[in-house]
């Protein structure tokens, strides 16, 4: 196992064991690609450690077919690692604006039963998949959310994706990544892809 060491050890009289687990806040934000793909990829290390994972899907479309979730169903099917739930949010809000007050009212829902989840301490990772759209709209309070997580009970590790992430919830995570793009097939008039976007 890596060894990595900090830059600087706190005084708040935790043992590194104690440190080493405590629970994480992950945020993945920014335009590049490679959001929710990273967050997958923490969801196979949670499913490898056999913890329970939640998935809620909170923007893409829930009639698109991601490779992601099969693996992870597969995965969380097979008996070898962690149980997998995935929860779509409704009909999802793609990039093309469809019912904005039915998306409002499932991305509201879809947060009260992440609520809920947490309260009751049924997954060990959360996977919160483009929740940080919601908060930026609006459409769910960023204040309730920073406390929500911020005391939350037990060891629960919550990853969320989305552009714009709201500077509460970034100073509240433990760990933030800003994907920044470079370079995109898209700039050159290039659709998504099969294998490549799902």
């Amino acid at each position: 196992m890596p060894q990595g060491q900090p830059t600087v050890v706190p005084e708040d009289g935790l043992t590194t064991r104690q440190r080493r687990n405590r629970p994480l806040v992950v945020v993945h934000t920014g335009v590049g690609k490679g959001k929710s793909t990273a967050a997958f990829g923490l969801a196979l290390r949670a499913w490898n450690q056999g913890w329970p994972i939640g998935v809620f899907q909170f923007v893409k479309s829930a009639k698109w077919k991601v490779g992601e979730e099969r693996a992870l169903r597969v995965l969380g099917a097979s008996g070898e690692g962690g149980s997998v739930a995935w929860h779509k949010m409704g009909e999802g809000w793609s990039w093309v604006q469809r019912d904005i007050e039915s998306s409002e009212d499932a991305a509201r829902e879809g947060w009260e039963q992440v609520k809920r989840d947490l309260a009751a301490e049924t997954y060990q990772l959360y996977v919160l998949d483009e929740f940080a759209y919601p908060m930026h709209w609006g459409w769910v309070d960023t204040a309730e959310v920073v406390s929500v997580l911020r005391d939350r009970p037990g060891t629960q590790h919550v990853v969320i994706t989305g552009r714009n992430a709201p500077a509460e919830l970034v100073d509240l995570a433990d760990l933030v990544t800003d994907m920044s793009k470079v370079k995109h097939p898209m700039d050159a008039g290039q659709k998504g892809q099969r294998g490549i976007e799902w």
